[in-house]
Protein backbone atom coordinates (compact mmCIF):
# COMPACT_ATOMS: atom_id res chain seq x y z
CA UNK A 1 0.00 0.00 0.00
CA UNK A 2 1.35 3.31 -0.99
CA UNK A 3 1.23 6.09 1.90
CA UNK A 4 1.15 9.65 -0.01
CA UNK A 5 2.98 10.99 2.45
CA UNK A 6 6.02 9.01 2.17
CA UNK A 7 6.28 9.97 -1.19
CA UNK A 8 5.26 13.94 -0.73
CA UNK A 9 8.52 13.90 1.88
CA UNK A 10 10.64 12.25 -1.02
CA UNK A 11 9.78 13.80 -4.05
CA UNK A 12 10.07 17.31 -2.37
CA UNK A 13 12.93 17.79 -0.85
CA UNK A 14 13.32 21.47 -1.92
CA UNK A 15 10.25 22.85 -0.27
CA UNK A 16 11.38 20.56 2.84
CA UNK A 17 13.90 22.69 3.22
CA UNK A 18 12.57 25.94 2.13
CA UNK A 19 10.11 25.59 5.02
CA UNK A 20 12.93 24.38 7.94
CA UNK A 21 14.23 27.43 7.19
CA UNK A 22 10.56 29.31 6.54
CA UNK A 23 9.90 28.43 10.29
CA UNK A 24 12.83 30.49 11.87
CA UNK A 25 11.19 33.34 10.36
CA UNK A 26 6.74 32.84 10.10
CA UNK A 27 4.93 30.98 12.07
CA UNK A 28 4.29 27.44 10.77
CA UNK A 29 6.79 28.91 7.84
CA UNK A 30 3.82 30.78 5.83
CA UNK A 31 2.34 33.83 5.85
CA UNK A 32 -0.75 31.98 4.76
CA UNK A 33 -2.82 29.97 6.65
CA UNK A 34 -4.91 28.30 4.04
CA UNK A 35 -1.36 27.12 1.92
CA UNK A 36 -0.49 25.14 4.70
CA UNK A 37 -0.68 21.46 5.24
CA UNK A 38 1.21 18.51 6.57
CA UNK A 39 3.90 17.83 6.57
CA UNK A 40 5.13 20.92 4.85
CA UNK A 41 3.35 23.37 2.14
CA UNK A 42 4.38 22.57 -1.50
CA UNK A 43 6.46 26.20 -2.73
CA UNK A 44 6.28 27.13 -6.16
CA UNK A 45 8.55 28.96 -8.24
CA UNK A 46 6.81 29.73 -11.49
CA UNK A 47 3.61 29.13 -13.58
CA UNK A 48 2.27 29.67 -16.69
CA UNK A 49 -1.28 29.58 -18.02
CA UNK A 50 -2.82 26.13 -16.14
CA UNK A 51 0.39 24.88 -15.44
CA UNK A 52 2.91 25.46 -12.06
CA UNK A 53 6.41 24.39 -11.20
CA UNK A 54 8.13 24.04 -7.65
CA UNK A 55 11.25 24.95 -6.69
CA UNK A 56 12.06 21.25 -7.35
CA UNK A 57 11.10 21.63 -11.16
CA UNK A 58 8.32 18.96 -10.97
CA UNK A 59 5.32 20.37 -13.36
CA UNK A 60 1.79 19.88 -12.18
CA UNK A 61 -1.62 21.21 -13.58
CA UNK A 62 -3.31 23.90 -11.38
CA UNK A 63 -6.59 22.76 -10.57
CA UNK A 64 -6.92 25.56 -8.16
CA UNK A 65 -5.68 29.22 -9.44
CA UNK A 66 -4.88 30.54 -6.15
CA UNK A 67 -8.41 29.43 -4.69
CA UNK A 68 -10.45 30.13 -7.94
CA UNK A 69 -8.63 33.65 -8.14
CA UNK A 70 -6.91 33.01 -11.45
CA UNK A 71 -9.67 32.14 -14.06
CA UNK A 72 -7.57 33.08 -17.00
CA UNK A 73 -4.56 30.99 -15.28
CA UNK A 74 -1.03 32.25 -14.68
CA UNK A 75 1.15 34.98 -16.29
CA UNK A 76 -1.87 35.75 -19.08
CA UNK A 77 -0.43 37.53 -21.52
CA UNK A 78 -2.80 40.12 -21.45
CA UNK A 79 -2.47 41.20 -17.79
CA UNK A 80 1.01 40.82 -18.01
CA UNK A 81 1.28 43.54 -20.48
CA UNK A 82 -1.22 46.12 -18.69
CA UNK A 83 0.48 45.36 -15.29
CA UNK A 84 3.98 46.28 -17.27
CA UNK A 85 2.66 49.14 -18.97
CA UNK A 86 1.19 50.57 -15.10
CA UNK A 87 4.22 49.74 -13.44
CA UNK A 88 6.16 51.92 -15.42
CA UNK A 89 4.05 54.89 -14.82
CA UNK A 90 3.48 54.29 -11.24
CA UNK A 91 1.98 51.68 -8.99
CA UNK A 92 0.32 53.67 -5.94
CA UNK A 93 -0.49 57.05 -5.38
CA UNK A 94 -2.36 59.08 -2.59
CA UNK A 95 -5.19 60.37 -5.26
CA UNK A 96 -7.57 58.26 -7.04
CA UNK A 97 -6.38 57.53 -10.64
CA UNK A 98 -8.34 56.79 -13.75
CA UNK A 99 -8.14 53.02 -13.95
CA UNK A 100 -10.08 52.41 -10.64
CA UNK A 101 -13.15 54.37 -12.21
CA UNK A 102 -13.19 52.07 -15.58
CA UNK A 103 -12.55 48.84 -13.28
CA UNK A 104 -15.79 50.42 -11.19
CA UNK A 105 -17.96 51.04 -14.38
CA UNK A 106 -17.33 47.56 -15.58
CA UNK A 107 -17.95 45.68 -12.82
CA UNK A 108 -21.11 48.23 -12.24
CA UNK A 109 -22.18 47.73 -15.64
CA UNK A 110 -22.20 43.53 -15.42
CA UNK A 111 -23.39 43.29 -11.54
CA UNK A 112 -27.08 43.80 -11.15
CA UNK A 113 -27.09 44.76 -7.93
CA UNK A 114 -24.25 46.99 -8.39
CA UNK A 115 -25.35 51.16 -8.53
CA UNK A 116 -22.33 51.93 -6.73
CA UNK A 117 -18.65 50.34 -5.73
CA UNK A 118 -16.20 50.75 -3.63
CA UNK A 119 -13.17 48.53 -3.23
CA UNK A 120 -10.21 47.40 -0.95
CA UNK A 121 -7.43 44.87 -0.90
CA UNK A 122 -9.01 41.42 0.24
CA UNK A 123 -12.39 39.47 0.20
CA UNK A 124 -12.44 40.03 4.65
CA UNK A 125 -11.95 44.04 3.94
CA UNK A 126 -14.87 43.72 1.31
CA UNK A 127 -17.18 41.85 4.05
CA UNK A 128 -16.02 43.64 7.30
CA UNK A 129 -17.19 46.62 5.20
CA UNK A 130 -20.92 45.56 3.87
CA UNK A 131 -21.99 44.46 7.45
CA UNK A 132 -20.57 47.92 9.17
CA UNK A 133 -22.69 49.31 6.11
CA UNK A 134 -25.57 47.46 6.62
CA UNK A 135 -25.42 47.93 10.49
CA UNK A 136 -25.05 51.90 9.84
CA UNK A 137 -27.98 52.17 7.45
CA UNK A 138 -30.21 49.84 9.24
CA UNK A 139 -29.48 51.11 12.82
CA UNK A 140 -29.55 47.43 13.66
CA UNK A 141 -26.70 45.40 15.68
CA UNK A 142 -26.86 41.80 14.28
CA UNK A 143 -25.44 40.05 11.28
CA UNK A 144 -27.02 36.41 10.35
CA UNK A 145 -24.89 34.20 8.37
CA UNK A 146 -24.98 30.73 7.28
CA UNK A 147 -23.57 27.67 9.20
CA UNK A 148 -20.65 26.59 7.01
CA UNK A 149 -20.67 29.74 4.87
CA UNK A 150 -17.06 31.98 4.98
CA UNK A 151 -16.60 35.63 5.13
CA UNK A 152 -13.09 36.03 5.76
CA UNK A 153 -11.29 36.31 8.81
CA UNK A 154 -12.09 39.51 10.65
CA UNK A 155 -14.04 39.40 14.19
CA UNK A 156 -17.58 39.45 12.73
CA UNK A 157 -16.55 36.73 9.66
CA UNK A 158 -15.13 34.33 12.72
CA UNK A 159 -18.16 32.67 13.33
CA UNK A 160 -19.81 29.25 12.69
CA UNK A 161 -17.75 28.88 9.58
CA UNK A 162 -16.63 25.07 11.01
CA UNK A 163 -17.91 24.43 13.94
CA UNK A 164 -17.86 20.73 15.31
CA UNK A 165 -21.90 19.66 15.04
CA UNK A 166 -21.46 18.11 18.53
CA UNK A 167 -21.70 21.27 19.56
CA UNK A 168 -23.76 23.79 17.24
CA UNK A 169 -27.00 23.13 18.39
CA UNK A 170 -29.74 21.61 16.36
CA UNK A 171 -29.45 21.35 12.28
CA UNK A 172 -32.71 23.93 12.23
CA UNK A 173 -31.58 26.09 14.93
CA UNK A 174 -27.78 26.18 14.59
CA UNK A 175 -26.02 28.36 17.47
CA UNK A 176 -23.21 30.87 16.95
CA UNK A 177 -19.78 29.09 18.34
CA UNK A 178 -16.23 30.56 17.12
CA UNK A 179 -14.03 29.73 14.62
CA UNK A 180 -10.72 29.95 16.47
CA UNK A 181 -9.15 31.22 19.77
CA UNK A 182 -9.53 35.08 19.95
CA UNK A 183 -12.77 35.32 18.74
CA UNK A 184 -14.76 38.18 20.63
CA UNK A 185 -17.25 37.26 23.23
CA UNK A 186 -19.50 40.19 21.62
CA UNK A 187 -19.04 38.85 17.78
CA UNK A 188 -20.82 35.38 19.14
CA UNK A 189 -23.98 37.81 20.85
CA UNK A 190 -23.99 39.46 17.75
CA UNK A 191 -23.81 36.79 15.38
CA UNK A 192 -27.45 35.15 14.66
CA UNK A 193 -26.57 31.82 12.62
CA UNK A 194 -29.12 30.07 9.80
CA UNK A 195 -29.34 26.46 8.46
CA UNK A 196 -28.38 26.39 4.36
CA UNK A 197 -31.27 25.21 2.28
CA UNK A 198 -33.83 25.36 4.78
CA UNK A 199 -35.77 28.13 4.05
CA UNK A 200 -38.67 27.06 6.77
CA UNK A 201 -36.18 27.29 9.39
CA UNK A 202 -34.13 30.22 8.20
CA UNK A 203 -37.67 32.44 8.55
CA UNK A 204 -38.50 30.98 11.77
CA UNK A 205 -35.34 32.14 12.94
CA UNK A 206 -34.91 35.62 11.01
CA UNK A 207 -39.21 36.27 12.49
CA UNK A 208 -37.52 36.12 15.76
CA UNK A 209 -34.48 38.49 15.50
CA UNK A 210 -36.56 40.71 13.44
CA UNK A 211 -35.87 44.09 14.94
CA UNK A 212 -32.56 43.37 15.58
CA UNK A 213 -30.58 42.20 12.53
CA UNK A 214 -29.17 44.60 10.12
CA UNK A 215 -28.07 42.22 7.40
CA UNK A 216 -28.36 38.47 6.56
CA UNK A 217 -24.92 37.56 4.53
CA UNK A 218 -24.50 34.32 2.13
CA UNK A 219 -22.24 33.37 -0.37
CA UNK A 220 -25.31 31.88 -2.98
CA UNK A 221 -23.02 29.56 -3.95
CA UNK A 222 -21.16 28.32 -0.60
CA UNK A 223 -17.38 28.04 -1.76
CA UNK A 224 -14.45 27.32 0.31
CA UNK A 225 -17.13 25.70 2.45
CA UNK A 226 -17.77 22.64 -0.48
CA UNK A 227 -19.39 24.15 -3.62
CA UNK A 228 -22.78 24.02 -2.70
CA UNK A 229 -25.39 25.95 -4.37
CA UNK A 230 -28.47 27.24 -2.11
CA UNK A 231 -31.51 26.23 -4.00
CA UNK A 232 -33.85 29.28 -5.86
CA UNK A 233 -36.72 28.59 -3.31
CA UNK A 234 -33.92 29.44 -0.45
CA UNK A 235 -32.24 32.56 -1.97
CA UNK A 236 -35.82 33.72 -3.47
CA UNK A 237 -37.46 33.44 0.25
CA UNK A 238 -34.41 35.25 1.78
CA UNK A 239 -34.84 37.57 -0.83
CA UNK A 240 -38.82 38.19 0.07
CA UNK A 241 -37.92 37.76 4.07
CA UNK A 242 -35.44 40.45 4.39
CA UNK A 243 -37.43 43.02 2.48
CA UNK A 244 -40.46 42.61 4.84
CA UNK A 245 -38.27 42.77 7.66
CA UNK A 246 -36.16 45.57 7.03
CA UNK A 247 -32.95 43.50 6.45
CA UNK A 248 -30.20 44.03 4.08
CA UNK A 249 -29.74 41.23 1.35
CA UNK A 250 -25.51 40.78 1.43
CA UNK A 251 -24.11 38.25 -1.28
CA UNK A 252 -20.73 37.41 -0.69
CA UNK A 253 -19.59 36.61 -4.43
CA UNK A 254 -16.03 36.70 -3.56
CA UNK A 255 -15.45 33.52 -5.42
CA UNK A 256 -18.73 32.21 -6.79
CA UNK A 257 -18.76 35.99 -9.07
CA UNK A 258 -16.76 33.45 -11.95
CA UNK A 259 -19.78 31.43 -12.28
CA UNK A 260 -21.35 33.91 -14.54
CA UNK A 261 -20.69 37.91 -15.83
CA UNK A 262 -22.98 39.14 -13.32
CA UNK A 263 -22.16 36.38 -10.84
CA UNK A 264 -24.26 33.80 -9.37
CA UNK A 265 -27.08 36.63 -8.58
CA UNK A 266 -27.21 36.76 -12.32
CA UNK A 267 -27.37 32.96 -12.31
CA UNK A 268 -30.59 32.80 -10.09
CA UNK A 269 -32.09 36.16 -10.78
CA UNK A 270 -31.97 37.25 -7.48
CA UNK A 271 -30.61 41.03 -6.83
CA UNK A 272 -29.56 41.70 -3.27
CA UNK A 273 -28.88 45.09 -1.44
CA UNK A 274 -24.98 44.84 -1.47
CA UNK A 275 -22.56 42.46 -2.78
CA UNK A 276 -18.81 41.90 -1.83
CA UNK A 277 -16.48 40.35 -4.31
CA UNK A 278 -12.64 39.94 -4.83
CA UNK A 279 -10.68 36.74 -6.48
CA UNK A 280 -11.24 36.91 -10.34
CA UNK A 281 -11.34 40.96 -10.55
CA UNK A 282 -7.81 41.21 -9.42
CA UNK A 283 -6.44 39.67 -12.09
CA UNK A 284 -4.04 38.07 -10.20
CA UNK A 285 -3.52 41.07 -7.86
CA UNK A 286 -5.40 41.66 -4.25
CA UNK A 287 -8.35 43.42 -5.24
CA UNK A 288 -11.29 43.18 -3.91
CA UNK A 289 -14.50 45.05 -3.52
CA UNK A 290 -17.97 46.07 -2.01
CA UNK A 291 -21.07 47.65 -3.86
CA UNK A 292 -24.85 47.88 -4.08
CA UNK A 293 -27.45 49.90 -3.41
CA UNK A 294 -26.96 53.67 -3.94
CA UNK A 295 -29.19 54.82 -1.02
CA UNK A 296 -27.02 52.25 0.93
CA UNK A 297 -23.46 53.33 -1.03
CA UNK A 298 -23.88 56.76 -0.17
CA UNK A 299 -23.37 56.49 3.50
CA UNK A 300 -19.75 56.47 2.07
CA UNK A 301 -19.09 59.88 0.48
CA UNK A 302 -17.79 62.04 2.03
CA UNK A 303 -19.22 64.74 0.87
CA UNK A 304 -22.56 64.25 3.57
CA UNK A 305 -22.48 64.42 6.72
CA UNK A 306 -22.66 62.15 8.52
CA UNK A 307 -20.43 59.31 6.54
CA UNK A 308 -18.68 56.15 7.00
CA UNK A 309 -14.99 56.17 6.35
CA UNK A 310 -12.93 53.89 4.56
CA UNK A 311 -9.17 53.74 4.55
CA UNK A 312 -6.83 51.77 3.04
CA UNK A 313 -3.13 52.71 1.49
CA UNK A 314 -3.99 50.74 -1.45
CA UNK A 315 -7.00 50.51 -2.16
CA UNK A 316 -7.61 51.12 -5.55
CA UNK A 317 -4.28 51.05 -6.48
CA UNK A 318 -3.63 51.56 -10.59
CA UNK A 319 -1.55 48.43 -10.04
CA UNK A 320 -4.20 45.65 -9.19
CA UNK A 321 -6.79 48.08 -11.05
CA UNK A 322 -5.01 47.25 -14.46
CA UNK A 323 -4.70 43.90 -13.71
CA UNK A 324 -7.91 43.27 -12.76
CA UNK A 325 -9.43 45.68 -15.83
CA UNK A 326 -7.41 43.32 -18.51
CA UNK A 327 -8.47 40.25 -16.84
CA UNK A 328 -12.05 40.94 -16.57
CA UNK A 329 -12.20 42.38 -20.18
CA UNK A 330 -11.32 39.00 -21.62
CA UNK A 331 -14.24 37.53 -19.41
CA UNK A 332 -16.79 37.81 -22.29
CA UNK A 333 -20.36 35.36 -22.34
CA UNK A 334 -18.62 32.78 -24.25
CA UNK A 335 -15.77 32.20 -22.03
CA UNK A 336 -18.42 31.76 -19.40
CA UNK A 337 -20.42 29.25 -21.42
CA UNK A 338 -17.01 27.57 -22.52
CA UNK A 339 -15.68 27.16 -18.45
CA UNK A 340 -19.49 25.62 -18.10
CA UNK A 341 -19.05 22.91 -20.88
CA UNK A 342 -15.85 22.24 -19.39
CA UNK A 343 -17.32 21.82 -15.62
CA UNK A 344 -20.07 20.02 -16.52
CA UNK A 345 -17.47 17.27 -18.47
CA UNK A 346 -15.20 17.45 -15.26
CA UNK A 347 -18.44 16.67 -13.09
CA UNK A 348 -19.69 13.92 -14.91
CA UNK A 349 -16.53 11.98 -15.11
CA UNK A 350 -15.08 12.73 -11.53
CA UNK A 351 -18.28 11.05 -10.59
CA UNK A 352 -18.37 7.92 -13.20
CA UNK A 353 -14.64 7.75 -11.81
CA UNK A 354 -15.53 7.11 -8.31
CA UNK A 355 -18.26 5.11 -9.42
CA UNK A 356 -16.24 2.80 -11.19
CA UNK A 357 -14.39 2.30 -7.63
CA UNK A 358 -17.06 1.46 -5.81
CA UNK A 359 -16.16 4.54 -3.46
CA UNK A 360 -18.55 6.94 -2.07
CA UNK A 361 -17.97 10.12 -3.06
CA UNK A 362 -20.08 13.33 -3.87
CA UNK A 363 -19.17 15.82 -6.76
CA UNK A 364 -20.21 19.27 -6.17
CA UNK A 365 -20.03 21.53 -8.87
CA UNK A 366 -21.28 24.69 -10.25
CA UNK A 367 -19.51 26.46 -13.53
CA UNK A 368 -16.07 26.22 -13.13
CA UNK A 369 -16.24 25.39 -9.60
CA UNK A 370 -15.82 21.91 -8.23
CA UNK A 371 -15.48 19.92 -4.53
CA UNK A 372 -14.84 16.04 -3.93
CA UNK A 373 -16.69 14.78 -0.48
CA UNK A 374 -16.03 11.75 0.56
CA UNK A 375 -19.29 10.45 1.99
CA UNK A 376 -22.47 9.02 1.05
CA UNK A 377 -24.85 11.64 2.07
CA UNK A 378 -26.01 14.73 -1.00
CA UNK A 379 -23.92 17.42 0.57
CA UNK A 380 -26.19 20.16 0.49
CA UNK A 381 -25.48 22.18 3.59
CA UNK A 382 -23.08 21.83 6.57
CA UNK A 383 -24.01 19.28 8.37
CA UNK A 384 -23.97 17.18 5.38
CA UNK A 385 -20.43 18.37 4.36
CA UNK A 386 -19.31 17.37 8.08
CA UNK A 387 -19.73 13.88 7.28
CA UNK A 388 -16.79 13.78 4.64
CA UNK A 389 -14.05 11.49 5.12
CA UNK A 390 -11.12 13.81 6.34
CA UNK A 391 -8.31 11.15 6.09
CA UNK A 392 -9.28 10.05 2.42
CA UNK A 393 -9.54 13.79 1.38
CA UNK A 394 -6.23 14.51 2.82
CA UNK A 395 -4.78 11.37 0.74
CA UNK A 396 -6.85 12.39 -2.33
CA UNK A 397 -5.15 15.47 -1.76
CA UNK A 398 -1.39 14.57 -1.40
CA UNK A 399 -2.04 11.66 -3.84
CA UNK A 400 -3.26 14.13 -6.79
CA UNK A 401 0.08 16.11 -5.42
CA UNK A 402 2.29 12.97 -6.33
CA UNK A 403 0.09 12.51 -9.19
CA UNK A 404 0.86 16.32 -11.23
CA UNK A 405 -1.91 17.86 -9.78
CA UNK A 406 -2.59 20.70 -7.57
CA UNK A 407 -5.76 21.03 -5.91
CA UNK A 408 -7.38 22.44 -2.64
CA UNK A 409 -6.41 20.26 0.43
CA UNK A 410 -10.35 19.95 1.18
CA UNK A 411 -10.42 18.78 -2.62
CA UNK A 412 -11.78 21.80 -3.97
CA UNK A 413 -10.81 23.40 -7.36
CA UNK A 414 -11.67 25.76 -10.69
CA UNK A 415 -11.17 25.62 -13.87
CA UNK A 416 -9.17 27.85 -15.99
CA UNK A 417 -9.63 29.72 -19.52
CA UNK A 418 -5.78 28.05 -20.73
CA UNK A 419 -7.12 24.61 -19.84
CA UNK A 420 -7.67 21.86 -22.87
CA UNK A 421 -8.99 19.02 -23.31
CA UNK A 422 -5.72 17.54 -22.82
CA UNK A 423 -5.51 18.89 -19.37
CA UNK A 424 -8.84 17.93 -18.10
CA UNK A 425 -8.24 13.95 -19.29
CA UNK A 426 -5.18 14.29 -17.50
CA UNK A 427 -6.86 15.85 -14.50
CA UNK A 428 -9.17 13.03 -14.70
CA UNK A 429 -6.40 10.05 -15.29
CA UNK A 430 -4.90 11.56 -12.24
CA UNK A 431 -8.20 11.05 -10.07
CA UNK A 432 -8.30 7.55 -11.43
CA UNK A 433 -4.76 6.45 -10.46
CA UNK A 434 -4.85 8.09 -7.17
CA UNK A 435 -8.06 6.29 -6.34
CA UNK A 436 -6.77 3.07 -7.45
CA UNK A 437 -3.59 3.53 -5.94
CA UNK A 438 -5.15 4.26 -2.24
CA UNK A 439 -7.96 2.01 -2.18
CA UNK A 440 -6.34 -0.54 -0.25
CA UNK A 441 -5.53 1.81 2.03
CA UNK A 442 -8.97 2.84 2.47
CA UNK A 443 -10.39 -0.69 2.70
CA UNK A 444 -7.95 -1.75 5.02
CA UNK A 445 -9.18 0.77 7.42
CA UNK A 446 -13.16 0.02 7.50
Amino acid sequence: MTDPEDVYRRTTPGSRALHERAVRAMPGGTTRTTTYFDPYPLYIDRGEGCRTWDVDGAERIDMLGNYTALILGHAHPKVVEAVQRQVARGTAFAAANPVEVELAELLCERVPSLDLVRFCNSGTEATMFAMRLARAFTGRPKIARIEGGYHGTHDHAEVSTHPDPASAGPADRPVARPDSIGTPAWALEQTVVLPFNDPGAAELILREEAGRVAAVILEPIIGAGGVIAATPEFLSRLRQLTRELGMLLIFDEVISLRVAPGGAQELYGVTPDLTTMGKIIGGGLPVAAFGGRAEVMELLDPRREPSLAQGGTYNGNPLGMAAGLAAMKELTPDVYADLDRKGARVKDQLSEVFASHGVAAQVNGVGSLFAIHFTDRPVVDYRSKATSDAWMTRDFFLGLVNHGVLVAPRAMGALSTPMGEHEIQRFIDAVDEVVAEQLPRWRAAD
